[in-house]
């Protein structure tokens, strides 16, 4: 192998050295910022990508995720000049790495900075309550401000978040007794309902039992009246019956006399019988009928029949 021969591949494999050193893939949510001889050149993003040796130079890989900035509580004072502390939470993305790289230097001291005054603008306007109970509009407010303030540094503010609110210690104490009392407040409320609720139900369950029975011993009532009427129509109906038999049968023994034609002596003994048996009961007074003349007569008429 001449020497000739040996410089060429000397020579081929620095220049394939070369070429693979600056043949550059660019990941998934993320982009390169390119220098041109220490001027921005372009912006690579996802996928091979090849730099001029020498000439070209990676400034910035900058990261296209969601990134999230827990910032150190800050003091700040409210409109009745109360002192609390409030740490905040920034979720932003970078939209543009051209602007984000040469933008603004260190971005996120300056968004904590920009953070933290618009924090104490927006509190400095609101009194203690209002700031406890209205986390979300000053959440809004933040957002709104720093989205706009950001755009020049290529930055998009998705959201602020007050991680905490930590009002002075003898502040917070009276809060949690406020708090304490409150929930007394409630809980006694809720018993005495419930007490109410407890008298309500027994008061109708009472006055459904009172209805049940007022209701049965009417019905029962109704009932005994009912046998009552029965019994009394059902002997009526047997008085009737029998008085019906009576005269069916003084009926029939009337038409059997007449119709055995019987003699006047005949009819003299059955009146001297009936004279008997009405003289057997217990009348204190007896009339004699006016066609009996002579009991002896009776008596010799009776002995003449039963010779």
């Amino acid at each position: 192998m001449g020497p000739f021969l040996t410089i060429l591949i000397v020579l081929g494999i620095a220049v394939l050295a070369l070429i693979i050193a600056n043949i550059k893939i660019v990941p998934q949510a993320q982009a390169f910022v390119v220098e041109r001889l220490g001027a921005y050149h372009t912006t690579w993003e996802t996928g091979l990508h090849v730099k001029m040796p020498i000439i070209d130079r990676i400034a910035k890989r900058v990261s296209l995720k969601e990134v999230v900035v827990d910032f150190p509580p800050q003091p700040v004072i409210t409109k009745d000049n109360v002192t609390m502390q409030i740490d905040t939470v920034v979720f932003y993305r970078i939209v543009d790495p051209k602007l984000y790289t040469y933008g603004v230097e260190r971005p996120m001291m300056a968004i904590e900075n920009l953070t933290a005054t618009t924090l104490r603008n927006i509190i400095g306007d609101m009194e203690l309550d209002s700031t406890l109970t209205s986390r979300d509009v000053i959440n809004s407010q933040i957002t709104a401000v720093l989205d706009e303030a950001t755009d020049a540094w290529g930055i998009k503010i998705n959201r602020v978040e007050l991680k905490n609110i930590m009002p002075p210690k003898e502040i917070q104490d009276s809060m949690e007794k406020q708090m304490k009392a409150e929930r007394e407040r409630r809980e006694k409320i809720l018993q005495a309902e419930g007490e109410k609720k407890a008298a309500i139900l027994v008061a109708e369950g009472e006055k459904e039992s009172a209805i049940l029975r007022a209701e049965a011993e009417k019905e029962s009532a109704i009932l005994r009246a009912d046998a009552v009427r029965e019994s009394k129509i059902r002997e009526a109906e047997g008085e009737a019956e029998a008085i019906l038999q009576i005269q069916k049968a003084t009926a029939e023994g009337i038409a059997m006399i007449n119709q055995a034609k019987p003699s006047a002596r005949v009819i003299q003994i059955k009146s001297l019988e009936a004279f008997a048996a009405a003289a057997d009961g217990k009348a204190t007074k007896i009339i004699i009928p006016s066609d009996i003349q002579s009991l002896a007569g009776l008596v010799g008429s009776i002995k003449e029949i039963s010779e």
